[in-house]
């Protein structure tokens, strides 16, 4: 680790040397509170540059830059990332964070204002809802020992996304913009507040054509709906006691023409944005139901106690092409696209270019409901004992969830280049099972400052119960008369520590070391994953530099794999034993703020630079199609060695530009060494944003924004089935309001 070490000490002693004898005052230490709301996990970027762990807040005026709906787009600007897309809008992201695998961003803790928003996070994590970031004032990331106080998944990390806020007076906005292949956005809110009230109410649509094309000229597209309310009630300022009631509501639904079926290396090569017949049918449609209460009470500036109960409810049904059946014999889509030539019979009906028999097409009806609710509270307690500041803070949550799967295959035949429906299926005689998990979940974390030094232990503690009910295809109705059960139990302490020291005002080491969790899913025999987890950095900020660089270093004991059918499994949901790996890596971040401070223009200058270095470090077999047979010093797919990005923007009381560009390293898509092979590798590509906005008073700004610049065709993964590109060249031009 020598050779990335050396970075860090040469930039302190570089600038700790240069300033010792510049000051300033530090205002934790005359215990002023520090106010993070209840729906927040960092606050702010001050908040971020002093945490005892790797953290990252986007705020809300970060996120108008470019005016991003796609969350990958969001994230690629923070360093430790990995994101790999889907669909070219987002909706359904595949986001690491330090080397976890990135399928269906399952190994990471997602929030909303901070209560778990993945569909059913302990008994089915992968996310097939995600929360919409155009509708959100702020994102979260933390990494590092900074995250022992959320969970289930600590290894990678934690996103929370901030929605927004009930405002202290009247305010109202909107944003309606519109752009390529018939893409609309309208967010809009309206709020309210006096002394003891206040509410907000948010709308947001988004909807587009989409950028693929069937032979039938049909849809590609997608329509969003979301709106989302909150409602408080408070003390007065004058009350001793301060109690607060907040109620928020989110209902959000989903139609997308999205499939699974991707094209062949052949047909990506010559048309990368063409959809094959045999996917004119496929979509996903989702609704999901979101309620909270939270209850806050402070006796003092020094004590708080939070309490929010919650309860999420998610339906989704992806109706997509499965397979195709004929003589005897079933060709998965996958299988057919990595060789056309083999099975030839069967890529002409899904291309349509043979009419086929009945019933030859099987369209799955990926029918499935989640719920997941629960209780959490939080007392924090912070005080002064001479010039010793301590804040201790002490949580538990409750929670139970549930994954519903009530499918079943419809088939067609294809004629002349169409799909008809042959022969119904009936629900449940696909797959007709519940999988039911129920989690206690408890942590204290204890922040001790004395001077310039901070050091903040912690633990946290998980008992998990697993239940899978089968109720098998025979037995839709569910009387229970062939019903099948396993469980799985796990119970795991999770410690950690991290220290920040501030040699001056302009440079600060950090560092810490926590185990990391990831929870089984119900199969018996299947381990909890599990990590010891090290980072170490420095963060610096001299006249007009800025960012931080460090080293993290995640010792896997036991890495967990996972039949998803969005990485090219059978889409079973189990996990597997996958033994030892190790995940190295750097994430180094600058800013340079060109012109001098205070003049009319300001020129920012931002780059950083993710390595994610992956190993396997024992050897093992599975069935998975992205692991297979694994050899000590194997890559973990889908994770790029090499990240940059970097923008550049001008700024202006009047107007705002800025550029923004972002190169995804090679990656490979099943696991190996050295280097890879055509069929398992997706290629490097740099993709160029652009972002404006003219401002004609304090109330109207006209917008524009520029998404891959250059145009450039890009592949972004493999899987489901078959290559599916990026997006390509589109713009949109919109007007924004706010009062």
């Amino acid at each position: 680790m020598k050779y990335i070490i050396a970075p860090i000490a040469i930039l302190i002693s570089g600038l700790t040397f240069s300033q010792e004898k510049e000051t300033q005052n530090d205002s934790v230490k005359t215990l002023k509170e520090v106010v993070v709301s209840a729906n927040q996990i960092i606050g702010s970027k001050f908040e971020a540059a002093n945490k005892t762990g790797s953290a990252s807040y986007i705020s809300a005026a970060d996120l108008q830059k470019f005016n991003y709906t796609d969350i990958n787009r969001v994230l690629r600007t923070v360093t430790g990332v990995n994101v790999y897309e889907e669909d070219g809008f987002g909706l359904r992201p595949n986001i690491s964070l330090r080397g976890t695998s990135p399928d269906r961003s399952a190994k990471i803790t997602l929030m909303e204002d901070n209560v778990l928003i993945a569909p059913a996070p302990y008994s089915a994590p992968a996310a097939y809802y995600f929360p919409s970031v155009a509708r959100m004032s702020a994102v979260e990331i933390l990494k590092g020992s900074s995250q022992i106080q959320y969970g289930p998944f600590t290894t990678g990390g934690t996103i929370n996304f901030v929605s927004a806020p009930i405002p202290t007076k009247f305010s109202a906005g909107f944003l309606t913009d519109y752009g390529s292949f018939n893409t609309s956005r309208t967010v809009a809110n309206v709020g309210i507040s006096n002394e003891t009230v206040g509410a907000v109410v948010q709308f947001l649509n988004y909807n587009s054509d989409g950028f693929k094309n069937l032979p039938s000229g049909a849809n590609t597209g997608f329509d969003k709906k979301d709106v989302m309310a909150k409602f408080r009630l408070q003390s007065k300022p004058t009350s001793k006691i301060y109690n607060a009631l907040d109620f928020k509501m989110v209902y959000a639904e989903e139609d997308a023409n999205e499939t699974y079926l991707g094209l062949t290396e052949e047909d990506f090569n010559n048309s990368p944005f063409m959809r094959y017949a045999g996917s004119e049918k496929d979509n996903i449609t989702t609704k999901n139901n979101q309620f909270s209460v939270t209850h806050t009470l402070k006796t003092s500036n020094y004590f708080s106690i939070t309490t929010t109960a919650y309860r999420n409810k998610f339906a989704r049904n992806w109706y997509k092409l499965n397979d195709v059946r004929f003589g005897g014999t079933t060709y998965a889509i996958d299988a057919i696209l990595e060789d056309p030539t083999t099975n030839a019979l069967a890529f002409d009906y899904v291309t349509g270019a043979q009419n086929s028999p009945n019933n030859a097409l099987r369209v799955r009806a990926n029918n499935r409901g989640y719920l997941a609710q629960g209780a959490q509270t939080k007392i924090d307690f912070h005080f002064l004992t001479g010039k010793v500041y301590h804040d201790l803070e002490v949580g538990v949550r409750y929670h139970k969830d549930s994954e519903d799967r009530f499918q079943w295959n419809d088939s067609y035949a294809m004629i002349d280049g169409s799909m008809v429906l042959t022969t119904a299926g009936t629900p449940g005689t696909q797959d007709n099972r519940i999988a039911y998990a129920k989690a206690l979940a408890a942590h204290a974390l204890y922040k001790i400052k004395y001077n310039d030094l901070t050091v903040t232990p912690g633990i946290r503690f998980e008992t998990i119960d697993l239940l899978n009910k089968n109720y098998g295809t025979n037995d839709v109705n569910r009387t229970g008369i062939n019903l099948v059960t396993r469980d799985n139990h796990v119970k795991v302490w999770l410690p950690g520590i991290g220290a920040n020291y501030r040699f001056n005002n302009y440079v600060s080491l950090f560092g810490g070391v926590h185990k990391g969790f990831a929870p089984p899913t119900n199969t018996p025999g299947t381990d909890a994953e599990n990590s010891i987890n090290y980072e170490i950095g420095t963060r610096y900020n001299y006249k007009k530099f800025s960012g931080e660089l460090v080293v993290y270093f995640n010792d896997y004991k036991n890495l967990l794999g996972s039949d998803l059918a969005a990485s090219g499994g059978s889409g079973t949901l189990d996990q597997f034993n996958a033994g030892e790996a190790h995940v190295k890596g750097i994430e180094f971040l600058i800013n340079y703020q060109v012109l001098k401070e205070g003049g009319k223009y300001k020129l920012p200058i931002t780059f950083g630079y993710t390595l994610t270095d992956t190993e396997f470090v024992n050897e093992f077999a599975s069935t998975d199609g992205a692991w297979g047979t694994i050899e000590k010093g194997d890559e973990i797919p889908y994770i790029s060695k090499h990240q940059f990005n970097a923008s550049i923007a001008l700024e202006h009381a009047k107007f705002e530009l800025i550029l923004g560009a972002r190169y995804s390293g090679e990656f490979r898509t099943v696991a190996g060494q050295g280097s890879i092979p055509n069929e398992n590798s997706v290629p490097s590509n740099t993709v160029v944003d652009f972002g404006s906005k003219y401002k004609f008073n304090k109330h109207f700004s006209l917008t524009g924004n520029i998404n891959n610049l250059f145009d450039t065709t890009y592949l972004v993964s493999r899987v489901p089935a078959g290559l599916r590109p990026g997006m390509p060249f589109s713009a949109s031009i919109g007007i924004a309001a706010q009062f």
